[in-house]
């Protein structure tokens, strides 16, 4: 009898240390992706650091896609903007509202290189929508 509750207390345990290293099932959190590999990818608290992307002028052909995933549900009045280092707004694109709640979001990067002025080499990337009013910062390129 002590063995099988032995077992069966392991079994458990293990099965814990599984579960606990797996996403969770409807959780905020964003992915972008180039040409369909995925970049960056961000779930729960991994989402209070800002991770930072490298676009050269060999990509000025592919695109991003940004997925935004609010705990299941559908992103409406989605905008994604581009910053400057001092927080000027340069460039928004509107998206409509998603069918689904894993609904990409298209971003040539040709659009965000043609953003570069002079000297500047980091622009910062923020989603917001009508269940994110205030904006999160999701990336910043360094050009």
């Amino acid at each position: 009898m002590k063995s099988i509750i032995s077992k069966a207390l392991s079994l458990v345990a293990i099965s814990a240390t599984f579960l606990s290293f797996s996403p969770k099932p409807g959780g905020e959190g964003f992915e972008i992706t180039l040409n369909n590999k995925i970049m960056l990818q961000q779930f729960g608290n991994e989402m209070n650091t800002v991770q930072s992307l490298q676009l050269t002028q060999l990509s000025i052909n592919d695109q991003l896609n940004i997925k935004y995933y609010h705990c299941g549900k559908a992103g409406n009045n989605r905008v994604i903007t581009i910053r400057d280092g001092q927080n000027n707004l340069l460039k928004e694109f509107r998206y409509g509202n998603a069918s689904s709640a894993s609904a990409a979001m298209a971003l040539p990067v040709k659009e965000i290189l043609g953003l570069k002025k002079g000297k500047t080499v980091t622009l910062k990337l923020y989603y917001a929508s009508k269940e994110l009013p205030n904006g999160r910062m999701l990336t910043s390129f360094i050009l």
